[in-house]
């Protein structure tokens, strides 16, 4: 046990017991997965037939989703359309799910796109909002009618390129960026600075040469993070970019915000802050880690204090959905105006794309249990069957209690703590970097199920790394009942 000294005092703090509990982070789950998480026959069966780890998706689970926000935006007097922004998750299953839901797609490459046109979805079901676009993509995109979201001016040029080469009239919007938001301008490395895409956009597209190959549709932005002020600060100044244009070959009829809608994991909030404080202790060296290494993630210790943020994404939230774009849809002008009046009043067309909360309960992932051992630290360490780009969030951690099913529970063991490790030859290869507390040790051949882990989690970063194969993507569509490995499908 050891003190802290404050550096700005200049005195001793008065030590804490070094606790060995560790705070809980319940998830907010769905019948679907209960029904999956405690059947351990079912989960031996998959595993079996499809190797360790699985990543099943609930497709009816997914399509509610879409319904919730079509239902959402209907009840504003503008037009409104939502696509599902395919790189948060990679199974093709989704997209016709996707679209039978009244959700388009929104493509991130050329593969995205090219799979999206196979599976015979209509070219005004799509767009691209890649961030890079080689000449394939674009003449792809171009040769379809796909509207292509632009973010400079070689992209224009070469998308004028190959509408010329096709005799063809592209479809495109313009992406912008550089919003004013409280005298600062908000950063976004995609996008036209604001303050300069006027002069572009008559230069490329209000001339009747421009307009032959160059039929611009709308707008598009993308802000980094969480903030509804700053969208609606956005879309105002996007509407009254729109005014100062006065186009008069074209009219563009929508603005896309983008994704970034929030979605809640957890299902309390006392025990989100109670984790970040007993992290902040940990490691300020006032109790024992609950992280692998003592990783603060985002928070650090400097003369003695703790600095800095949680680096994870916002786990739990009570702004979500209906509240997030409510929010944004009433943020007011200088003349009192919201936004949902000036997109009515204008005519103008919202639009969006959600990934990760399009996917809220939608997917979970499993793998099964190989090893066991402790380290030099004492800790145990449970090795799974799976590595760590397989469950690689683009935050600090992944920040949910997962569940352990035991081929033979023991209602007398102890509880345990212990790190899930996986199977790169890494020292940082640590599937969740929050020691997990459990009812008893795993033993070879149970099954790890983390739950909620469609939205960026199963797919982001999977590599193939020392051969591992890819997790096979499975999904279900049963409303109810207890399931069979039969009810489970693969990729189509």
């Amino acid at each position: 046990m050891r003190t802290v000294l404050h550096n700005m005092k200049n005195k001793l703090k008065k030590p804490k017991p070094m606790n060995p509990n560790l705070p809980p982070l319940t998830p907010l789950t769905s019948p679907w997965m209960h029904r999956l998480v405690a059947d351990f026959e079912l989960q031996e069966a998959l595993v079996q037939r499809w190797q360790s780890p699985l990543n099943i998706h609930h497709l009816g689970a997914f399509q509610e989703n879409c319904r919730e926000y079509r239902q959402i935006l209907d009840t504003y007097n503008f037009n409104s359309r939502i696509f599902f922004a395919r790189k948060a998750n990679k199974f093709k299953n989704l997209i016709p799910a996707a679209v039978d839901a009244g959700a388009g797609i929104d493509t991130a490459s050329f593969r995205e796109l090219e799979q999206c046109l196979e599976l015979g979805i209509p070219a005004d079901q799509l767009i691209s909002t890649a961030a890079i676009k080689e000449d394939r993509l674009i003449t792809l995109a171009v040769t379809h009618g796909v509207l292509l979201i632009l973010d400079n001016t070689d992209e224009l040029e070469h998308v004028m390129r190959v509408a010329a080469h096709l005799n063809k009239q592209a479809q495109i919007g313009i992406r912008i960026s550089g919003f004013n938001f409280k005298g600062e301008k908000l950063y976004s490395r995609f996008g036209f600075d604001i303050d300069e895409v006027e002069a572009i956009i008559h230069r490329f597209c209000d001339s009747p040469e421009a307009g032959s190959q160059l039929n611009l549709r709308g707008f598009h932005f993308h802000l980094d993070g969480y903030s509804t002020a700053q969208r609606g600060a956005a879309l105002h100044q996007t509407l009254d970019l729109i005014i100062r244009l006065n186009l008069k070959s074209q009219e563009p009829v929508f603005i896309d915000i983008g994704g970034g809608v929030l979605m809640n994991y957890l299902s309390s909030q006392q025990e989100w802050n109670i984790f970040q404080e007993t992290l902040k202790e940990a490691v300020g060296g006032e109790r024992m880690p609950i992280t692998f290494g003592n990783d603060g993630l985002g928070f650090t210790l400097r003369d003695g204090e703790v600095e800095g943020s949680l680096a994870t994404y916002p786990y739990f939230n009570e702004y979500t959905k209906e509240s997030f774009l409510k929010e944004i849809l009433e943020t007011p002008d200088a003349s009192g105006n919201t936004v949902a009046q000036r997109l009515e009043q204008e005519h103008r067309e919202l639009r969006l794309e959600p990934g990760r909360s399009l996917l809220n309960q939608v997917g979970v992932t499993l793998a099964r249990v190989v090893h066991r051992k402790k380290d030099s630290r004492g800790d145990h360490l449970v090795g799974l069957e799976m590595n760590m780009s397989q469950l690689k969030s683009s935050s600090a951690d992944f920040l949910l209690d997962p569940f352990v099913s035991f081929k033979n529970p023991d209602p007398q063991a102890e509880p345990v703590a212990v790190y899930f490790t996986g199977a790169y030859c890494l020292e940082r290869d640590v599937l969740l970097k929050r020691k997990i507390q459990l009812a008893q040790l795993p033993k070879p051949g149970d099954v790890v199920c983390f739950v909620n882990t469609a939205g960026y989690m199963m797919h982001f970063f999977e590599t193939e790394a020392h051969l591992f194969e890819r997790a096979t993507n499975l999904s279900v569509e049963k409303p109810d009942g207890p399931y069979q490995p039969q009810d489970f499908n693969p990729e189509k």
